[in-house]
């Protein structure tokens, strides 16, 4: 694997680069040990020892309210105040809501625990109808939760708690009833505390980055918490450094989770500017990382494609990133850590992911599609894959929804209609795509990018290898896909194996077959013409358009078509060599 420069800041963008990258360890999860050791804690939680931790005084107000950079939804919060809280497909009735019931769906109960509905009223109009529907949730939430529960109190959402009650303070606080504002201020001291044991026990990642992200504005912004601010910052500093990687992409490599805790850092850092202060740094050099490498994802039509469980991105999200963040208008073509590469030229745009797996450590909803590309040409997607679902308002039906992880729901090479990497029954990634090998070449001619993985050399003895060559002028892209066969002594048994190759057209886009079957030419929204064509080094093969979907970010399932290039591989091996030209400027 190539060797990491010394600091951020050093990362260049290179014009040659070779190196390999290596699935992390922890594909398994969380051992058994730690699963004792969370259960332990919990239980400790709930004991009499803790609440007695936790009582103390309580503030009589909040020094400031920082701004929440993420708008919420008006649609949502007129149903709320109609009585009726919204989320994930599930409808609970305010009127005898208890947040203990466990009837709702996680996502539900998620999002109810982490109060981000209070976003949903903030929009509104009419501020007397939001404060009253918002306190009378409140209300309810902490006659519910008052004391500890495993799920409501869990570190993440008691984080995302804190940053939301004090983001939305004066929604929640503007109250005369002085009894009820000493519930509320009580209950903001209270998860404070509460978090000051619990942020950096038994969580990891992004849930470990909203856990501190609240108790750092808690104690910010709750007089009498210096020492609970630089806790939690210290907790941050050592923590940022290993969930967005050098080049700015997140460790988990779901797009959807960098744009999360980009949001996060930009909420939290609010917190000393509401006092008239600089943030600290950690904030500020985090953002400048994790904005171009997203926008380097970003395709002409302004969206982040549906990589690895997430839901496509769009434009407003990250134009609402660009103007937050220093780097906010600069992309990162190169992801030599986070796997991702991108391709431009003239009005042509690919995106590919050149990086193995995200171990399930880091990932419960890992996507299987290794080497998948998307590709448009201006404001037209025009090879994509099929979607995502993490981040969707409404939750897709579950066949559909486990369908996308699949490595036939990508813009990729499929061996034997088998995942290149084995997806487990509760959608986490198993075994399969270990290592991912890449070369990238610029020169006068245009970009070469060259890569490899190992997903099917255990299963069947084959290796898979993808070149895409753009031109200068973005008019074509070149490619080819390999199968070879493995080292000898990983698989005794050898068999051939049919193959499907894979390109999942954009939406808007149709196909016509050329008269010689090899070909296709495609017409994407704006009208412009695109051939396709395919050629088989060796053994006989079929080029065929068959009907896809692709998911958008507002969880529309829309009606398109894929070209699949299918054949069988000879003494364990196939070259398949493809193009996209397109006709005219």
């Amino acid at each position: 694997m190539a060797k990491p420069p010394q600091s951020p800041t050093a990362q260049p963008e290179l014009e040659d680069e070779d190196g390999s990258l290596r699935r992390g360890s922890g594909d398994r999860g969380l051992s058994l040990s730690e699963k004792l050791a969370a259960g332990l804690t919990s239980r400790l939680y709930a004991s009499p020892l803790h609440s007695f931790r936790l009582r103390g005084r309580f503030p009589l107000k909040l020094l400031a309210a920082p701004a929440d950079p993420v708008p919420g939804d008006p649609h949502i919060g007129e149903r709320i105040i109609a009585g009726r809280l919204i989320h994930a497909g599930h409808t609970q009735m305010t009127r005898d809501i208890n947040f203990r019931e466990a009837g709702p769906p996680p996502e539900w109960l998620e999002w109810a625990h982490g109060w981000e509905w209070l976003r949903d009223l903030a929009i509104l109009p009419d501020r007397e109808a939001a404060r009253r529907a918002a306190e009378n949730l409140v209300e309810r939430w902490l006659a519910s939760m008052g004391e500890y529960d495993a799920l409501g109190w869990r570190a993440d959402l008691a984080g995302t708690r804190l940053l939301m009650a004090l983001g939305h303070a004066p929604l929640i606080l503007s109250s005369s009833n002085q009894i009820y504002r000493s519930a509320v201020l009580s209950a903001m001291a209270t998860w404070a505390r509460h978090l000051d044991r619990a942020a950096r026990r038994g969580t990891e990642g992004l849930a470990q980055a909203k856990a501190l992200c609240g108790l750092y504005a808690a104690g910010t912004l709750i007089p009498g918490g210096d020492v609970r601010a630089s806790a939690a910052l210290a907790g941050l500093n050592q923590l940022l450094p290993a969930l967005v990687l050098l080049d700015g992409g997140i460790a988990s490599r779901a797009p959807i989770d960098g744009l999360t805790l980009a949001d996060l850092l930009i909420f939290t850092a609010g917190a000393p500017e509401a006092l008239g202060n600089r943030a600290p740094p950690v904030f500020a050099d985090t953002l400048a990382r994790l904005a171009p490498a997203l926008r380097g994802l970003m395709l002409g039509d302004g969206q982040i494609g549906a990589w690895h469980g997430g839901a496509v991105i769009g434009a407003d999200a990250l134009d609402r990133l660009s103007r937050k963040a220093a780097t906010g208008t600069e992309i990162r073509r190169g992801g030599r850590w986070s796997g991702y590469h991108r391709l431009s030229a003239g009005r042509s745009v690919v995106v590919i992911d050149a990086g193995p797996p995200p171990s399930a450590r880091l990932s419960n909803s890992g996507h299987a599609g290794t080497l998948a590309f998307e590709m448009s040409d201006g404001p037209d997607r025009l090879i994509s894959n099929c979607g995502g679902v993490r981040g969707l308002a409404a939750p897709l039906a579950p066949a559909l929804a486990s369908g996308l992880s699949t490595t036939a729901a990508h813009s990729t090479l499929v061996i034997a209609d088998t995942n290149s990497t084995r997806i487990r029954d509760d959608g986490t990634l198993a075994a399969g795509v270990e290592e991912v090998t890449l070369a990238l070449r610029s020169s006068a001619e245009g970009q070469l990018i060259e890569t490899s993985h190992n997903g099917y050399a255990k299963r069947f003895g084959m290796l898979v290898r993808r070149r895409l060559f753009l031109t200068a002028d973005g008019t074509e892209l070149a490619g080819e896909d390999l199968i070879e066969a493995a080292p000898a002594g990983l698989l005794r048994r050898r068999a051939e194996r049919n193959f499907d190759v894979r390109f999942h057209l954009g939406p808007g886009v149709s196909a016509t077959p050329t008269a010689d079957g090899m070909g296709a030419l495609l017409k994407t929204p704006s009208g412009r013409i695109w051939a396709f064509k395919v050629r088989l080094e060796s053994g006989a093969g079929r080029l065929a358009i068959e009907p896809s979907v692709w998911v958008d970010g507002a969880g529309t399932i829309q009606r398109t078509q894929q070209l699949v290039v299918s054949g069988g591989t000879q003494k364990m091996a196939a070259d398949v060599h493809w193009s996209l030209k397109r006709a005219g400027k």
